[in-house]
């Protein structure tokens, strides 16, 4: 059974029981991206860690740690 199936099923017999309708699949995909989001930047400061700009600072640091060619 898809998700699509699975969510029609379940709009079926909430309504047949009078209850409000199931959340759509996917509805609240961004909601949890930013709530793991918080949580990754929560840890990095209860660990001492910077909590933005990590990725950056990583890249930038790879970066320049290239030896440039001299074409």
């Amino acid at each position: 059974m898809s998700i699509t199936q699975q969510y029609l099923l379940d709009t079926y017999r909430a309504r047949k029981l009078g209850e409000p309708d199931p959340p759509a699949p996917g509805a609240e995909d961004w909601q949890v991206v930013r709530e793991v989001r918080e949580h990754r930047q929560f840890r990095a400061v209860l660990a001492g860690r910077p909590a933005h700009g990590r990725t950056r600072q990583t890249l930038g640091r790879w970066l320049h740690l290239r030896p440039r060619s001299t074409c």
